[in-house]
C-alpha cells in the first residue's frame, strides 16, 4: 500500500540559537551539533518538558481505532501540546515492533530483546511520573505493573551514560526520547543525517545531562511537533535515510501510527 503524504502548514525554519521557554515547564533548544553533517543544517532540536506540569500519554491508532496520522494532526485531534514518534512499527503500519501498552489496552504484547522502556502514568508514589527504565540495571518485573503506559524501544546509552549503539555506515534523520538528571523528559529531533553511534556521542557532548536515551524513529517518518497557545513552537520532520530517501528535500509530515504526546496536567 503506498504511503499517503499529507501537506501540513510549517513553522518558519529557525537557526540554532540556544534555549527558549515557550510555556511554563516547556523549553525548546536549537543547538548546533558538534560535528557538521554532509546534508542539512546540523541542528539538534530538543524539547525539554517538566513532567510535574505535563502528563505524558500514548496515542496509538491501533488502540484508538483510526488511521495513522501526521504529527500535527495527532496533536490537534487529541488535544495535546506536542507529539513525537512512540516507536518503530511493523509492516501493518499499526503495530509497534516491541512491547506497547496503555493500561489494559495492548498494541503489542510481546517483549523483544530491547533494553529501554518508556514508562508514564505512575500508579503510586514515590515513583517518578515518567521514566525510561533500563532493563539491565532496573527491575522491570517490579515496575511494569506500576505504570499505565509502557513503550519498549532500543536503548542508546547504558546506565552509566555510555554509548551502546554499535558503529555502522548508514545515516538517517533521527527522533529519540531521553531523560535528564532533573527528571525532565527530552524530546529530540535531528533532521540532518548522522550514523546513530556518532549522533549518540554528539548528544552526550552537548549540555543536556542525559541519563537515559532511547531511539524511536529514523528517516522521513521521524517527527516532532509542539504547538503552544496557538503558536507552532516546533515543526520538525525527517528526510534523509540511507538506501531509501537519500536527500534533504522532504517537507511533509509522514503519517505515523503511534506517538508519545504530552498535555498540561
Amino acid at each position: 500500500m503506498p504511503v499517503l503524504l499529507i501537506l501540513t502548514p510549517q513553522a518558519p525554519p529557525q537557526k540554532p540559537g540556544g534555549w527558549e521557554t515557550v510555556a511554563p515547564g516547556i523549553e525548546v533548544g536549537r543547538l548546533l551539533a558538534p560535528t557538521r553533517a554532509a546534508v542539512g543544517d546540523s541542528t539538534v532540536t530538543v524539547v525539554r518538558v517538566d513532567p510535574a506540569r505535563y502528563e505524558f500519554r500514548l496515542l496509538s491508532a491501533k488502540l484508538l481505532g483510526h488511521d495513522e496520522l501526521p504529527a500535527p494532526e495527532w496533536a490537534e485531534r487529541h488535544a495535546v501540546v506536542g507529539v513525537i514518534n512512540a516507536s518503530m512499527f511493523r509492516q501493518d503500519r499499526l503495530t509497534s515492533v516491541s512491547f506497547m501498552r496503555d493500561g489494559a489496552r495492548v498494541n503489542n504484547g510481546s517483549w523483544s530483546k530491547d533494553k529501554a522502556v518508556f514508562a508514564a502514568g505512575a500508579r503510586d508514589a514515590p515513583l517518578p511520573a515518567v521514566q525510561i527504565i533500563d532493563r539491565t540495571c532496573q527491575d522491570l518485573a517490579n515496575l511494569e505493573t506500576r505504570y499505565r503506559v509502557l513503550v519498549q524501544n532500543i536503548r542508546m546509552i547504558d546506565c552509566q551514560g555510555r554509548n551502546v549503539w554499535a558503529p555502522q555506515p548508514r545515516r538517517w534523520s533521527t527522533a529519540c526520547v531521553g531523560t535528564d538528571g532533573d527528571g525532565h523528559v527530552l524530546l529530540i529531533h535531528v533532521r540532518s543525517p548522522y550514523t546513530t553511534h556518532d549522533l549518540v556521542d554528539m548528544l552526550l557532548a552537548l549540555s543536556l545531562d542525559l541519563r537515559r536515551l532511547m531511539y524511536v524513529e529514523g528517516g522521513p517518518e521521524a517527527s516532532l511537533y509542539v504547538k503552544v497557545n496557538g503558536r507552532v513552537a516546533v515543526s520538525a520532520m525527517g528526510s534523509f535515510e540511507s538506501g531509501f530517501l537519500e536527500h534533504d528535500d522532504n517537507q511533509t509530515f509522514w503519517p505515523i501510527p503511534n506517538v508519545i504526546g504530552f498535555a498540561q496536567r
